[in-house]
């Protein structure tokens, strides 16, 4: 006999990542946070791609050419239909994309039409490098799932409502009003995601609750959060401003790039390297996986102490500066691959803030944290936790709000 699928009996959605040379998918159920399938292209538009699609606890990986986007969804309906669950029985009620740039127009998430692409598409120069792939990838599902509405959740809806203090930049108002100059910030679907998930954790209304959530990946972006509301965030009017990422500078004096310019030939597009790719924790240490970096320190190699040393002490920067913005915190939230995976830097970020109510119990930070758990010891003034992100589940159950076909 053969098993019914888990989806026979419950709504699900197909959340859609599409990158500028990748497609990340999940086949998830919101109500109970079941994930179906999930995978991954890679390689778009190279001699040979890959794909790996996780279905019925099983991997399949394969290797072809996958000359574009479309083509690259067309494998994965393909592997759908030859090993499952079988889209036609899941009951997929929407299907849900990541855009990265919904600038001030969106704060929350857009049932698609043609006037949602257009918008996408017109905020792409606020997100060179995302809001075009992540078009690409709405346009090709659209034409491939046709007779499922699409919704676009939107990574800057979190920070759209930032008191205007923090959203803008004190440069000529004519000018930042023209060419939509302000902080847009990153990262809201996890942000807004963990920054409630502590409040479920804690028992605790989210209006109660002054928080500072911790997003650390290879890009990384913090957030105060007050009441459920973001009041703060690292990132800018991009991704490029903030924490010091994998390999992005974050915070810098904007006179080095004039410097530069003037006096070394850098180009824009020279900049706009440097600074993305050539930066961070890679420009300093020549690598930006913090697994490398951990050995490199062990080693004693002192490019890479300074580099974790410069990464720990803007994180500590900010953990204050948020603070203090706030006025009052009651909980500190690590997140994504670093803040989930990395006890060195859950307790270096940390260490010197006693002072401040935060403190960090080496036994249960140690290791790496699959599930919530709580790292400060009894009775700290601050709960300090390591809470996994799930964006793809925010962007199901936003999707599904969307759509009218129920609340996870």
């Amino acid at each position: 006999m053969s098993t019914p699928t888990p989806a026979a009996a419950h709504t699900s959605v197909l959340v859609i990542n599409s990158g500028s040379s990748s497609i990340k998918y999940q086949l998830v159920i919101p109500d109970t946070h079941e994930v179906l399938a999930s995978g991954l292209v890679e390689r778009i538009g190279e001699p040979v791609g890959a794909v790996k699609h996780v279905a019925h606890g099983e991997t399949t990986r394969r290797e072809l050419p996958v000359t574009d986007h479309a083509e690259g969804l067309r494998v994965v309906l393909g592997l759908f239909d030859e090993i499952g669950p079988d889209l036609g029985q899941a009951h997929v009620a929407a299907v849900g994309h990541r855009v990265v740039q919904g600038g001030a127009r969106y704060s929350g998430p857009a049932l698609v039409d043609e006037d949602v692409v257009r918008d996408i598409d017109e905020l792409s120069p606020l997100a060179p490098l995302h809001n075009p792939p992540n078009l690409t990838g709405i346009r090709v599902a659209r034409e491939l799932l046709p007779d499922v509405p699409h919704v676009a959740v939107f990574d800057t809806a979190f920070f759209r409502d930032l008191p205007a203090a923090a959203a803008t930049y004190a440069v000529d108002t004519e000018v930042a009003t023209t060419h939509q100059v302000r902080r847009y910030g990153a990262h809201g679907t996890s942000h807004q995601y963990v920054s409630h998930k502590v409040a479920r954790l804690l028992g605790r209304p989210v209006e109660e609750l002054n928080t500072i959530v911790l997003h650390l990946g290879n890009g990384a972006s913090a957030s105060a959060v007050r009441g459920g509301r973001a009041v703060e965030t690292s990132m800018g009017m991009t991704p490029l401003e903030g924490l010091v990422m994998g390999t992005r500078s974050g915070d810098l004096d904007p006179a080095v790039l004039f410097h530069l310019y003037r006096n070394a030939g850098f180009s824009v597009d020279d900049l706009d390297d440097l600074l993305n790719r050539r930066s961070g924790i890679k420009g300093l240490s020549g690598v930006n996986d913090f697994r490398e970096l951990h050995d490199l320190v062990e080693q004693g190699d002192a490019a890479a102490r300074l580099a974790l040393d410069v990464y720990l002490h803007r994180l500590r920067k900010y953990i204050g500066a948020y603070y203090a913005v706030l006025g009052r915190l009651d909980v500190i939230a690590f997140t994504a691959g670093v803040g989930e995976n990395d006890d060195i830097v859950r307790a270096g970020a940390l260490a010197g803030l006693e002072a401040l109510g935060i403190e960090v119990d080496l036994g249960r930070n140690a290791g790496r944290k699959s599930e919530p758990t709580v790292i400060s010891p009894d009775g700290a003034r601050v709960t300090v936790l390591v809470v996994p992100t799930n964006e793809e589940l925010a962007i199901a159950r936003q999707a599904l709000e969307v759509v009218g076909a129920g609340r996870a």
